[in-house]
C-alpha cells in the first residue's frame, strides 16, 4: 500500500488540496530554460502549476531570468541569474551559465524548505544542477528530450550520474525519451506524457471566417526557421499538391522570419504559403480548427510531439513525420498518417489522400479527438502527484541524506 505525502484526513473525506484525498504539500518546479520565450517546458510547466494550483498546492515555478543576475520574485515564479542563447539540438535554449550562484541557491532552498523538488531536463546547464545539489528534500526529474546520441553526456556522464544519485523518482514525457536518457544514466524511468488542455480544442471552438471560403488549407505549427521542424519539405510538397488541387495553401503558425525561405520557395516555384506568425494560445486553437490537415514534417529530436496531441484533441486529421517521439503518439491510419522523414513526395501523397477524401480524414479526427483525452492535463497531474507520493516514501533512506542527519 502506498503511503501518502501526508496522510489524508482520518475521517474520510477528501482533503481541500485534491480529490484524492492528498494534504496540500510545497513543490518547487525547476527549469532550465527562461520563460521569457516561447517553448514546450516552460509551456509544460505553466499548465502543470495551474494544475497543482487548481488541487490546492502550493507550487513555485524556478528558472533563469533575462537581465541582471541575483534572485526575482513574483508570486509563483523565482527567476535566478541571467539567461543566455547557446546552441541545442537543432534549436537555441536559453539558459543559465552563472556556476557562481551556487551559494544563492543553496540559501534560497534553506529558506523555501519544499515538500517536492521536481526538476524538468536536469542534465542542461546549469540550474537544475545547482537546486538538486542543494536539495534536502524529495527530488524528481522529468526526462523531455530524444536525440540518437550526445557527445556531452558520454564526456561528463561520470559528474552527471553523480548528480542524478540524489533523485528519488525520474520520469521520461515518452518511450523514445525514455530510451535516450537510460542510454547514459540506466534506471527506472516512469513513463507520463505531457499534457494538454482538452477543452482548449475541439468542435467547441470557433474557426475563422475564412475557413468557410472553401478554399483547402494545411496547416504548420512550430518554429519554422528550425531545420529540424522541416518546414522545406512541406514547401517542396506543395507544388505537388496544388498539381491535384490547385486552390491549396498552407499556413505556417509560429516564430520565424520567412524571408529566410525565399530563396527555397523560388527554387521550387512555390506558392500560396500565408505566414501567420507567432499567435497566441487562443488564437492557435482557432487556427487547428480552421484547416483542413495538419501537417508535421520534422526530421529529428522531437521525443514527444505536444503538437501532435492539440491537434488530435482539435478533431483534425495529421500528416506527421514517422520518427520516434511522434510515432509514440500517433499511429498511422488511425488518427492521421505516418510518412518517412525528409521525403517531400511521400509527404504529398499523405496530404493529397486526406485532402481528397475528406471522409477518411474526418475518421481520423474524430479518432484524434478520442486519444487525446489521456493526455488531460488533470491525468498527468495526478500520475505525478502519485510518483511523488512513492518517490518520498522510497527515498527516505537515500545514502546521499545521511550527511544532513
Amino acid at each position: 500500500m502506498r503511503s501518502g505525502i501526508i496522510p489524508p484526513p482520518s475521517n474520510g473525506e477528501a482533503d481541500a488540496g485534491s480529490e484524492k484525498g492528498r494534504a496540500p504539500v510545497k513543490i518547487a518546479l525547476v527549469s532550465p530554460y527562461s520563460f521569457r520565450n516561447p517553448g514546450g517546458v516552460p509551456e509544460h510547466l505553466n499548465h502543470l502549476q495551474s494544475e497543482y494550483q487548481r488541487l490546492g498546492h502550493d507550487v513555485t515555478i524556478i528558472a533563469p531570468g533575462t537581465a541582471g543576475g541575483g534572485i526575482r520574485r513574483r508570486p509563483g515564479f523565482i527567476e535566478i541569474g541571467r539567461a543566455i542563447s547557446i546552441p541545442a539540438g537543432g534549436s537555441r535554449a536559453r539558459l543559465t551559465l552563472d556556476v557562481w550562484l551556487y551559494w544563492r541557491v543553496k540559501t534560497l532552498m534553506r529558506q523555501e524548505r519544499f515538500d517536492i523538488v521536481h526538476l524538468h531536463e536536469p542534465m542542461m546547464p546549469v540550474l537544475p544542477y545547482l537546486v538538486l545539489l542543494n536539495s534536502r528534500t524529495t527530488n524528481v526529474a522529468t526526462f523531455h528530450a530524444y536525440r540518437t546520441t550526445n557527445h556531452w553526456y558520454t564526456i561528463f556522464k561520470p559528474y552527471m550520474a553523480f548528480v542524478l544519485s540524489r533523485l528519488d523518482a525520474r520520469v521520461a514525457v515518452s518511450e523514445p525519451a525514455r530510451q535516450y536518457a537510460n542510454q547514459y544514466f540506466e534506471d527506472h524511468y516512469a513513463i507520463v506524457p505531457n499534457g494538454i488542455d482538452i477543452d482548449h480544442y475541439g468542435p467547441a471552438v470557433e474557426p475563422f471566417d475564412w475557413s468557410r471560403d472553401g478554399t483547402r488549407r494545411i496547416l504548420f505549427v512550430g518554429r519554422f526557421n528550425e531545420s529540424r521542424k522541416g518546414l522545406k519539405y512541406l514547401l517542396r510538397a506543395l507544388p505537388r499538391v496544388q498539381e491535384r488541387f490547385p486552390d491549396t495553401k498552407l499556413v505556417v503558425v509560429g516564430s520565424g522570419d520567412p524571408n529566410r525561405l525565399l530563396g527555397e520557395m523560388g527554387r521550387h516555384r512555390v506558392s500560396g504559403v500565408e505566414f501567420a506568425g507567432f499567435v497566441s494560445h487562443h488564437d492557435k486553437a482557432r487556427y487547428l480548427a480552421s484547416c483542413d490537415v495538419i501537417c508535421f514534417p520534422s526530421t529529428r529530436n522531437e521525443s514527444f510531439g505536444v503538437v501532435l496531441t492539440e491537434a488530435m484533441a482539435s478533431g483534425k486529421p495529421i500528416v506527421a513525420s514517422n520518427i520516434p517521439g511522434y510515432a509514440s503518439v500517433l499511429t498511422h491510419e488511425r488518427e492521421g498518417l505516418l510518412v518517412p522523414p525528409q521525403d517531400h513526395v511521400e509527404l504529398a501523397a499523405a496530404l493529397i489522400r486526406l485532402l481528397d477524401d475528406p471522409a477518411e480524414g474526418q475518421r481520423y479526427g474524430e479518432q484524434g479527438r478520442r486519444t487525446a483525452v489521456q493526455y488531460a492535463w488533470s491525468t498527468v497531474a495526478e500520475r505525478l502527484l502519485a510518483i511523488y507520493e512513492d518517490a518520498r516514501e522510497a527515498g527516505r533512506d537515500a545514502p546521499w541524506r545521511r550527511q544532513f542527519r
